[in-house]
């Protein structure tokens, strides 16, 4: 083409219209010369949105069915391509691990992923899982592949499968190796059924075992039977009796995970089970297939059990490389523990008769106390003058120490609760059904405890830490001779309660924290429970020498129980005390504001300026720390609501429902929200017995007698 030709093109108005690229894509399977495997890669790019805002794949998707449909001679050169490409490839490791977890373990698969974001794996084209690598290369295609309907895979495979086709040399060698499949898949999970983890999990050992075995041998039998599905004459086995055995080892599975629900589980056994259901249910799948491809009927039975496991395994294969949605499969089961422990520490921050009410405001008062003086040593450690790391290590030390004491002497810091109570309420917003008005009681009940059992905590820490913080303050000064607080670090802490500065936000970082010690306790209960914790620190040798055998037994009992409790509060602490000192190191705006820690510290603000503070600015500053407190217990809150939720698999959409009844017992009985009913109340205010409340949540939780 000329320099002129191309210039004139160039201009306006004397543009060539484009061709249609999924037209072109459809149009070259005529070539009987060309690679299927390009072929149907092309055609993939071509349905791909080209942008997030493009919703036309499933329509794309359509339309290249309906010119299939339309097109004799398209859709018999279409055919001629997919299914020798199909069938001239390895399929054994399709059917056997695309969508299933691969046995090099957790730690592995998780260092392959991040690995692929660096370096690109070698793919071999002789093998149809690495084929769908090739042709759904981008990340995210599996976004798009789950909006296209199932009824278009369907369509696609009654298009590649018709009646004629399924006898032919190519169907016969795919369902062959959907044999070897089968047999594969059954030694599989034989042998993942004798794992030493799973085994030491599983509730009867001897009942359990023998299904496992039995699978290997029932799947050989299966398969001679019909090695020929194609001759009519070929021994007879619909599979029955290796379903029948399948279901016997999924109910083991299922017996499995409730216990590991119940006595505590690790990331390794939730990836075994996870490994060994998923392979369970491919064989299955392979089983459905097989059984339905035989008799007169085969083909249209055979359809729709096929397309629907292509589909779910292509998506499967797409998303292998999908960091998220890994960590998402393996951490059910582990979440589920984590958050029942947290759920049934969650109980014991909830205050229902009068008794509980008194009790709760007095660990929070005795909290307050400890807190004013953790607040003096944090000022007098940053006074040190000390290096970075240093600094770091002391504010940790005292944070963490001092909240492993409030709790071990069974006292309440008030942000602890939302991060607890709110694993227990996801529990009962799991079974209600909102068109029953005693559903939704029973939950506003839970709530209205929730909240003046956190107020009453509020309240027992902030009005304790205040006063204390000011008596300690002008003992000290008076004692010393100078004021304690010097007037710039007193500018300084008032400063730190201005609500227009980012006083909120460090408020937002300290309620993640709170709710991520709540998942830390979880984990270390959950830990605790699965490992023996108790048992094994009994066993130490030098601890039975110096305290006896019974003595040693108690210990490890003890620790077996707090050790969450023990390791939330330690770590919650450091994290508060380092997250200022790595923020500077990084020059980023991190800090925290906790609402105990904030009125302390304007108890010592006080001191500082010697009480000359103008009313306006102690109002000012109270208001910031009320803002502090609402974050701290907003965030925890709904952060941990959240996790539960979606750790029990619970999707609830009655919120306005909840809401009304909740607003309606505001606006029926306010002081139900404030303050315990009393004992002679009746009806939905009735007073319960301490525990009373809690039998509708004993059907979740086994509630445990240790108290954070």
């Amino acid at each position: 083409m000329s320099f002129l030709d191309r210039f004139a093109r160039w201009l306006p108005g004397h543009r060539e219209p484009r061709s249609d690229p999924l037209l072109a894509a459809l149009e070259a399977f005529h070539d009987p010369a060309a690679d299927p495997l390009q072929l149907i890669r092309r055609l993939v790019a071509a349905i791909r949105p080209k942008s997030r805002k493009d919703k036309g794949a499933p329509d794309r998707s359509t339309a290249v069915l309906d010119r299939l449909e339309a097109d004799g001679d398209l859709r018999l050169a279409f055919r001629n391509h997919v299914v020798r490409f199909i069938a001239t490839r390895r399929l054994v490791t399709f059917f056997t691990d695309s969508g299933i977890l691969p046995g090099s373990g957790f730690l592995s698969e998780w260092s392959r992923i991040l690995g692929s974001y660096l370096l690109p794996e070698l793919l071999d084209e002789r093998r149809l899982k690495d084929c769908l690598n090739i042709v759904y290369d981008h990340a995210d295609d599996w976004r798009w592949r789950e909006q296209i309907p199932p009824e278009n895979s369907q369509r696609l495979w009654a298009l590649l499968a018709p009646a004629e086709e399924l006898q032919s040399a190519d169907w016969a060698g795919i369902r062959q190796q959907m044999h070897d499949a089968v047999l594969l898949l059954a030694h599989r999970i034989s042998g993942q059924g004798v794992e030493a983890e799973l085994l030491r999990a599983s509730p009867s050992l001897d009942d359990d075992l023998p299904c496992f075995v039995a699978l290997s041998s029932e799947a050989l039998e299966f398969v001679n039977a019909r090695a020929s599905l194609d001759e009519p004459a070929s021994p007879a086995d619909d599979g029955g009796h290796l379903l029948v055995i399948a279901d016997q080892v999924a109910s083991t599975l299922q017996r499995i995970r409730r216990r590991a629900q119940t006595v505590g589980t690790s990331l390794q056994l939730g990836y075994l089970l996870m490994r060994s259901e998923q392979s369970l249910e491919r064989l299955r799948e392979l089983v459905a297939i097989l059984r339905a491809a035989r008799g007169a009927h085969g083909r249209s039975e055979v359809i729709v059990p096929w397309s629907r496991f292509a589909r779910e395994a292509f998506l499967a294969e797409n998303r292998r490389n999908s960091l998220g949605y890994y960590m998402g499969q393996l951490s059910h089961l582990l979440a589920v523990r984590v958050t029942e422990n947290a759920a049934r520490s969650g109980e014991h921050y909830i205050c229902e008769t009068p008794g509980d009410y008194r009790h709760m405001w007095g660990s929070a008062a005795a909290a307050g106390v400890l807190i004013g003086g953790m607040a003096l040593l944090k000022i007098f450690a940053a006074g040190l003058d000390a290096p970075l790391f240093v600094q770091a290590f002391l504010f940790s030390m005292i944070y963490g120490l001092g909240f492993v004491l409030i709790y071990l002497l069974g006292m309440t810091v008030a942000t602890k609760q939302p991060a607890m109570t709110a694993q227990t309420l996801a529990g009962l917003l799991g079974d209600i059904r909102p068109t029953r008005r005693a559903d939704l009681e029973r939950v506003v009940d839970v709530v209205a405890a929730v909240c003046r059992s956190q107020l009453a905590a509020i309240a027992g820490n902030v009005m304790l830490a205040l006063p204390v913080a000011i008596a300690i303050g002008s003992v000290l000064g008076e004692v010393a001779g100078q004021p304690v607080i010097p007037l710039d670090k007193a500018v300084h802490l008032l400063a730190d309660l201005e609500p227009l500065s980012l006083a909120g936000v460090y408020a937002a970082i300290a309620g993640f924290y709170l709710f991520l010690s709540g998942l830390i306790t979880g984990y270390f209960d959950n830990h605790a429970a699965f490992s023996d914790i108790g048992i094994r620190i009994g066993l130490l040798r030098w601890l039975r020498r110096l305290l006896g055998r019974a003595r040693a037994r108690r210990v490890g009992a003890y620790v077996q129980d707090h050790l969450g409790g023990i390791m939330g509060n330690f770590l919650f602490g450091c994290m508060l005390g380092s997250s200022g000192i790595i923020g500077t190191i990084l020059g980023l705006p991190l800090d925290i504001r906790h609402i105990a820690f904030s009125s302390a510290n304007l108890g010592y603000a006080l001191v500082g300026f010697q009480f000359e503070l103008r009313p306006s600015a102690v109002l000012w500053a109270a208001l910031g720390i009320a803002l502090i407190g609402a974050t701290n217990l907003a965030v925890s809150f709904a952060l941990a609501l959240r996790t539960a939720l979606g750790a029990r698999g619970i999707v609830f959409e009655h919120w306005m429902p909840l809401l009304g009844a909740i607003g309606r017992r505001f606006r029926s009985a306010p002081r139900s929200f404030l303050l315990p009913p009393r004992a002679a109340a009746t009806g939905s205010q009735r007073a319960m017995t301490p525990h009373g409340m809690y039998r509708v949540v004993k059907g979740f939780f086994s509630v445990s007698s240790v108290t954070l």
